[in-house]
Parts: structure tokens; C-alpha cells; sequence
């Protein structure tokens, strides 16, 4: 039914002006305005909303992976642009904030509204 149908992808920003200098600035992507909602344009001709939400709590669960070649100079370079690496609980991380404990390597990282985003070792 949906085999040859383009899906795509969204998630909630409290603040939907600030969502888009933060990931059009800080993060380096294509951002657009389109009827009051920003879209991402990443990579691969793929496409993720960002709507407007009152009283929008942040997901839960990691909303956004990037995968890159070199995790450590992503890292690096948030940390240069005052990105704020996440810590968690019982996922002990590098002094990078890298967890290299099984699985890809990976760090977590938080948008302004909250919601949790990944840098991730691609190999």
C-alpha cells in the first residue's frame, strides 16, 4: 500500500524560530519555512518537520541520529558551537562523552527544545 510512497518524519519544538538557527547555525543544515513549520532538508532528499507544540514536552527517546565518519571531531566541533554532550546513567561515557561501551560509538546531545539528538560512529 505504501511501498512507493515518499514517507517523512517530524517531531515538536516549543519554539519553532529557534529550532531553525539552532539547527540551520549550529548544525550546519538546510532549514526552510514552510506554512509555519520548519522543515530539515538533510542528506538523501530526505525531509523532517519540526512543528510548533504548546506545552511541548521534549520525546523521551533519541528523536535525531547523525551518522559520521569521525565521531570524535563531531563532538569536538558541537562542543566548539556550546553543544552541551549528554551523560547518562549506567551508559559510562569518555571524556568526550563518547560511549564506547557496545554497539556504535555514540553521543547524545540535546536541541533547544529538549529533544535528544545522536552523533553515531558510521563504520
Amino acid at each position: 500500500m505504501f511501498k512507493d510512497t515518499k514517507a517523512f518524519s517530524g517531531f515538536s519544538v516549543d519554539d519553532v524560530p529557534r529550532a531553525t538557527q539552532f539547527y540551520g547555525e549550529t548544525l550546519g543544515l538546510e532549514v526552510s519555512d514552510e506554512n509555519g513549520l520548519a522543515v530539515l532538508h538533510i542528506a538523501g532528499d530526505t525531509n523532517i518537520i519540526m512543528y510548533p507544540k504548546e506545552n511541548h514536552t521534549p520525546a523521551s527517546f533519541t528523536v535525531l541520529n547523525f551518522p559520521v565518519d569521525d565521531i570524535e571531531g563531531a563532538v569536538d566541533g558541537l562542543t566548539a558551537r556550546g553543544v552541551q554532550i549528554e551523560r547518562y546513567e549506567g551508559m559510562e561515557a569518555d571524556e568526550r562523552g563518547i560511549f564506547r561501551g557496545g554497539g556504535p560509538l555514540i553521543a547524545w546531545f540535546k536541541d533547544p527544545a529538549g529533544n535528544v539528538l545522536s552523533v553515531l560512529q558510521d563504520s
